[in-house]
C-alpha cells in the first residue's frame, strides 16, 4: 500500500457505477498523485449508511490527507447521513440536477440514478457484449472474430482487456482482443487470425517506461519486463501498424475512460442508446 496516496470511496445506493464512473474521470485530472478507492454499492438502508459512515469517520484520523467520498446517492435520508461525515463529500449530481431541472422546467427522477435498466432488451444487448468480449480476450475464439464490432490488438500488458470491457459494458460493443507477440513481430505479415478483419483492427501502444513499470509488477526483474525489451516489443508493434494503416492510439495518459471514447470516436462505432 502506497503511505502518500489518498483513500477515495464510491457510495451508492445502487450499482456505484456511476458514481465509479464519474469518481474515475475526476481523478484522472490529477495525474500527479496516488488514490485508493473502494466502492460501496447497495448502501439502501440507514443502517446501512450509518454503518459506513462510521467506518470512514473512524479512519479519518489514521488517513493520509481527508478521505473523499464520491456520492450518488438518490435517496435523500441515505444522502443527508453521507453527507455528515467528515470526509470531503463530493455528489456530482446533486450539483448537476438543479441546474438542469431549472433549465428543462421538469423534475428529475431519482429512480435513474440507481444506473437500473428500463429496457430489458438493451440491458441483456449488453450483457452479451460483456460475455463476448470476456470469451474473446487475449486471441480466444478466433474463430467468430467475423461477429466483432472491433479487434484491439497490442503487445502484453498495454491495456487491451480492459478497455474492451469498457466498450462492452458502456457501448454495448462486441470487442475482442488480440495479443501481439515476438513471433508476429519477426514477420511482415499480420497474424493470420486477423488478417481477415484489417476494417476492425485499432492498436493500443504507451511509453516503454510506463509499460516496464507495469510488467514489473507481473514478472518483476525478467527479460519479459525489462526496458529493452519493452522498447523492442512498442517499436515493432508500432511499425506494423503503420505497415498495415492500422489506426492506433497511445494511452499513456489516458484512463480506460478516455480510451474507449477515443476508440469510439475514431471508428465511427455506434454506441448503444440507453432510452430513459
Amino acid at each position: 500500500m502506497d503511505d502518500d496516496s489518498r483513500q477515495v470511496y464510491f457510495l451508492s445506493n445502487g450499482t456505484a457505477i456511476t458514481a465509479e464512473t464519474l469518481g474515475h474521470s475526476l481523478l484522472a485530472q490529477f495525474p500527479g498523485l496516488s488514490f485508493r478507492t473502494k466502492t460501496i454499492p447497495f448502501i439502501d438502508t440507514v443502517e446501512k449508511a450509518n454503518k459506513v459512515i462510521d467506518e470512514i469517520d473512524r479512519s479519518v484520523d489514521e488517513s493520509n490527507g481527508l478521505p473523499i467520498i464520491i456520492s450518488t446517492m438518490a435517496d435523500l435520508d441515505l444522502k443527508n447521513i453521507i453527507d455528515s461525515s467528515k470526509a470531503l463529500v463530493l455528489d456530482p449530481l446533486a450539483d448537476f440536477l438543479p441546474r438542469l431541472e431549472k433549465i428543462l422546467d421538469e423534475e428529475s427522477s431519482h429512480a435513474h440514478l440507481s444506473h437500473r435498466f428500463d429496457n430489458p432488451s438493451l440491458y441483456e444487448s449488453r450483457i452479451d457484449a460483456i460475455d463476448f468480449s470476456l470469451i474473446h480476450d487475449d486471441g480466444g475464439k478466433t474463430r467468430s472474430y467475423d461477429e466483432t464490432d472491433i479487434i484491439l490488438i497490442g503487445v502484453s500488458r498495454t491495456g487491451k482487456t480492459p478497455s474492451c470491457l469498457y466498450l462492452a459494458l458502456q457501448f454495448g460493443l462486441k470487442a475482442a482482443n488480440y495479443p501481439i507477440t515476438e513471433e508476429d513481430m519477426d514477420s511482415d505479415r499480420l497474424p493470420e487470425p486477423i488478417r481477415p478483419y484489417m476494417d476492425r483492427l485499432y492498436g493500443l501502444t504507451t511509453e516503454a517506461n510506463r509499460l516496464c513499470k507495469i510488467r514489473q509488477e507481473r514478472r518483476p526483474n525478467s527479460r519479459y519486463s525489462s526496458l529493452e525489451q519493452c522498447r523492442y516489443e512498442l517499436k515493432a508493434a508500432e511499425d506494423m501498424y503503420i505497415h498495415h494503416k492500422i489506426h492506433y492510439l497511445n494511452t499513456t495518459t489516458m484512463s480506460v475512460e478516455e480510451i474507449a471514447a477515443r476508440i469510439v470516436e475514431d471508428t465511427g462505432l455506434h454506441r448503444m442508446e440507453q432510452s430513459s
